[in-house]
C-alpha cells in the first residue's frame, strides 16, 4: 500500500527518447513518481488524405507514451491527460492564446 507521506513528493518524468532514434518506448514509473512519459522520435509517414487526389499525404509522426501508477492517478484521468497534450503537440499556438 502507497504510505502519504510517499505521495506528497510525487513527481512526473519526462524520458525523450527520440534524440536516440528510438520511436516508442514504455517508461517504467519508480516511486515517488505518479506518472512516465516518453517521447519517440519524429518520423515521416503515410497516412490516409481523403481529401486529397492522392488519398494519401506524408506527415511527421511522434509516438507518446504515458505511464501512471494506477495508485496515484487513475487511468481515465492519465489518458485525459494524454488527449490534451496531444492537442497542445498538434496545435501548439493554443499555448498562448
Amino acid at each position: 500500500m502507497l504510505q502519504s507521506d510517499a505521495m506528497a513528493v510525487g513527481t512526473f518524468s519526462i524520458h525523450n527518447l527520440g534524440v536516440f532514434g528510438v520511436k516508442a518506448a514504455s517508461p517504467i514509473v519508480l516511486a515517488p513518481q505518479a506518472c512516465a512519459l516518453a517521447l519517440g522520435a519524429i518520423i515521416d509517414t503515410v497516412v490516409p488524405d481523403p481529401g486529397a487526389e492522392k488519398k494519401w499525404k506524408v506527415a511527421p509522426i511522434m509516438t507518446a507514451t504515458l505511464s501512471c501508477d494506477h495508485r496515484v492517478v487513475d487511468g481515465a484521468v492519465g489518458a485525459q491527460w494524454l488527449a490534451a497534450f496531444k492537442a497542445l503537440v498538434e496545435n501548439p499556438i493554443t499555448m498562448v492564446l
